[in-house]
């Protein structure tokens, strides 16, 4: 069976089951199915289905972007691994074992995808319509929120950095083939594996707390406790697969943080619960949030283009992957329209070993692929072979066009030999993406400044943080406060 086959058997068959389950001690909430479709569309969740699509289509359009992008931006894979070491690699020598190898990847695929549509539906299914809204934005949001970080702060996953660690679930046959065709690899920073749980974990907190409940009297603290125990089953997932760095887990609250606050203070104004959305926004109004707003993403914006100037200072400099003696690992080259190609130049910095490629298509690289590692003895049959001796650099031309592509390299043992190799790979897809990636960050960045403004407003009116209250309200419900 495909993936695609095995998440919608899940979201078929333990939909309802999740749903009946966290909603037992709760039953007099649940949407008889009688009226799911009146439901339906009553609160407006057709809506929620096109932002699942919408986001979707975003994704794909950004994973296009960023191997272009990566001639011009570079990783930022050698910083990362200058503060952490091998942390990551300790994880995974110290508890690997095939069993939790096969359920955690399981897990870190279905278990997350199943976990963003069923959340959904489990709020919409108990009566919540405020919930419902909040954890569709958070999956919509947080992905448009983490853009900018992915395409021009780039970072390796740690397989592709540390040597001696092993790609658990990048090289397994089935799952290799899946996310060489759905994920670039190498968006590393930050994990959404973490921010978007982590998101709905916030903005439960924040919706409770504002409302002067706690999480464990509310009524969907069972699911919230299924969220947060997935959350930290993630961050231990993401660590030991050979995916992410230490640094993502943080990174991944960071982001998760911004995009529940954005969600939490502009939901209810959404909704109309305040009367129309935009009552109270005068144009002096307006004009502070464009200023206040615009520098706070002119600042993200100038970040961007300092590390877009390094990045192409530095190009000589670069180094794209650390193998040890014995590794392997690969490059994806991106599919392409039958009018265009890829110029890629592969540098062997090594001063001693000569690197082996292997250019193949990636569905021929399945036999290859064993739980983990890379047979490099079947792999250098699958495809086009090549040596590069050490200090130079080997020149492909890549033109079969819509087919993904791996540049599987391998340092084979060398007594004598560096520790390490050092390669680098630049990859020319010929069209300049610039302009559509700071197109696509825009979202991003005014999120940002909505939240940082949101909640200096807030202090300076002597306000909680988590007041989601039109501004408009204040001045009449602080009237009200003085008159009692």
């Amino acid at each position: 069976m495909e993936p695609y086959d095995i998440m919608m058997g899940m979201i078929l068959v333990l939909t309802p089951i999740i749903c009946w389950y966290f909603t037992r001690q709760q039953a007099e909430h649940r949407t008889p199915w009688r009226k799911w479709a009146e439901e339906f569309h009553n609160k407006r969740y057709y809506l929620h289905a096109m932002g699942y699509i919408v986001i979707i289509r975003w994704k794909s359009i950004t994973d296009k972007l960023n191997e272009p992008m990566k001639l011009r931006t570079g990783h930022w894979t050698s910083w990362i691994h200058g503060v952490e070491g091998d942390f990551t690699k300790w994880v995974q020598d110290a508890f690997r074992n095939d069993v939790l190898t096969e359920f955690l990847n399981f897990h870190y695929l279905f278990v997350y995808l199943f976990l963003i549509y069923v959340t959904t539906v489990y709020f919409a299914y108990s009566g919540d319509r405020d919930m419902t809204d909040k954890v569709t934005l958070n999956y919509l949001l947080i992905y448009a929120i983490a853009v900018p970080y992915y395409l021009f702060f780039n970072v390796e996953v740690t397989s592709s950095w540390i040597p001696g660690m092993d790609a658990l679930l990048y090289q397994d046959g089935w799952y290799t083939v899946f996310y060489a065709l759905h994920d670039p690899l190498d968006n590393a920073v930050p994990s959404l594996h973490v921010a978007i749980p982590f998101g709905i974990l916030m903005l439960n907190y924040l919706h409770v707390r504002e409302r002067g409940g706690t999480l464990r009297e509310w009524r969907h603290w069972r699911y919230h406790r299924f969220i947060l125990l997935n959350t930290i089953l993630f961050i231990f997932t993401i660590l030991y697969l050979g995916i992410h760095w230490f640094i993502d887990i943080p990174l991944g609250m960071l982001v998760g943080s911004i995009g529940a606050l954005f969600i939490h203070h502009f939901q209810p104004r959404l909704r109309n619960d305040y009367g129309p959305v935009f009552k109270g926004i005068t144009r002096e109004k307006m004009r502070r949030h464009i200023v206040v707003e615009g520098i706070v993403m002119l600042m993200l914006l100038t970040v961007m283009m300092m590390g877009v100037n390094y990045q192409e200072e530095t190009v000589d400099e670069r180094v794209s992957y650390r193998l040890g003696e014995d590794d392997s690992t690969f490059e994806i080259i991106q599919k392409f329209s039958p009018d265009d190609y890829v110029l890629s130049n592969i540098s062997n910095l090594n001063e001693v070993a000569s690197l082996e490629i292997v250019v193949v298509m990636v569905e021929s690289s399945i036999p290859a692929m064993n739980q983990g590692s890379i047979d490099w003895e079947i792999m250098r049959t699958l495809g086009q072979h090549y040596t590069v001796a050490p200090q130079t650099t080997l020149a492909l031309n890549i033109t079969s066009p819509h087919i993904y592509h791996f540049i599987v390299m391998h340092y084979p043992s060398l007594e004598g030999g560096e520790v390490t190799m050092d390669v680098r790979i630049i990859n020319d897809y010929g069209d300049d993406k610039m302009g559509q990636a700071m197109f696509l960050s825009l979202p991003s960045l005014w999120m940002t400044g909505f939240v940082v403004y949101r909640l200096y407003r807030l202090k300076k009116e002597g306000r909680s943080w988590i007041d989601s209250t039109p501004s408009y309200v204040w001045a009449s419900s602080q009237a009200a406060t003085e008159e009692a």
